[in-house]
């Protein structure tokens, strides 16, 4: 049986009951490097396609112009902070509802706004695979910037949360935050693309298993990273090694971390309950906010 092509508006509209903005493109015109000759974007999922805690994923692939997309916090909970979030697929495709729109819910749930970033992918040839995605990411965080007045965002409790490649880019946006990786189009661009704290859920990529687990190369860690919260299982297929020597590289530069390891949980869950302690990640993410003053007690 061939796989369907759904419009993306369905599918985002199918995947979660909240209200959105209509999604902003980051770049004016072409993104950099960009020649448009990956093929249409659309879901990849077919009929047959794993599911997860029994319902299917989106999974989006062949993303050629990339958005942000806002989800407001209700006015009677909104605390002022604002999250970006990296869905995750390996460079190769965002699984956009099981680790897009429906950690914007939760978020949302907890008074905080939610920016959902459509990056690039698959990898592009010829470049790093986080090439791209990290230009869509540092774009991205100065637009939010850029508008906190607008979205009723403190500029100054901006963050980043990512699942799996996508922890792999909010840590590469945590890290590379002193210069553009690309040439500067307008204001947005003139404005601090760090963000202010991090929250990594089953990162991937952070270490070179060959090299000792050594810290990725382009993840640049100084006293200047900002504050982090790690989340892994011990049989994740990922490796927990690239969370736990990320951790201790992090607490090595002084910067506050948190980690929660739990010891099954495996990969790719979101927060889709699983039956398992690891599925309560989102309560201590919370306490971490909120410990932080990131959220009011």
């Amino acid at each position: 049986m061939r796989a369907i092509a759904i419009p993306l508006t369905l599918l985002t509209l199918a995947a979660a009951c909240l209200a959105a903005d209509p999604p902003i493109p980051l770049w004016p015109k072409t993104a950099p490097g960009e020649s448009g000759d990956i093929g249409e974007e659309k879901d990849t999922t077919g009929p047959t396609g794993g599911l997860v805690a029994g319902r299917r994923v989106i999974r989006l692939g062949n993303v050629s112009v990339p958005t942000m997309t806002v989800y407001r916090a209700p006015k009677d909970k909104a605390t002022g902070a604002g999250v970006l979030v990296f869905p995750g697929g390996g460079y190769s495709i965002l699984a956009l509802d099981l680790e897009g729109t429906e950690i914007c819910e939760w978020l949302n749930s907890i008074g905080v706004t939610a920016i959902l970033v459509k990056y690039r992918v698959p990898a592009r040839a010829g470049r790093p695979r986080y090439a791209a995605p990290l230009e869509d990411a540092q774009r991205a965080i100065g637009m939010v910037r850029q508008r906190a007045g607008e979205l009723a965002i403190d500029p100054n409790r901006i963050g980043v949360l990512g699942f799996s490649a996508g922890g792999h880019l909010a840590a590469a946006a945590s890290t590379n935050f002193d210069h553009r990786t690309y040439d500067a189009i307008d204001a947005a661009d003139a404005l601090s693309c760090r963000p202010d704290f991090c929250l990594l859920i089953y990162p991937a990529y952070l270490t070179v298993k060959e090299e000792g687990d050594k810290v990725a190369p382009e993840l640049k860690i100084t006293k200047d990273s900002p504050r982090t919260f790690l989340v892994q299982a011990e049989d994740d297929g990922v490796r927990v090694e690239t969370s736990l020597f990320y951790y201790a590289a992090l607490r090595k530069a002084s910067v506050p971390a948190e980690m929660h390891l739990y010891p099954t949980g495996g990969h790719g869950y979101g927060l889709r309950p699983a039956g398992k302690l690891i599925t309560t990640w989102p309560q201590r993410a919370e306490d971490w906010l909120r410990s932080q003053g990131i959220i009011e007690k």
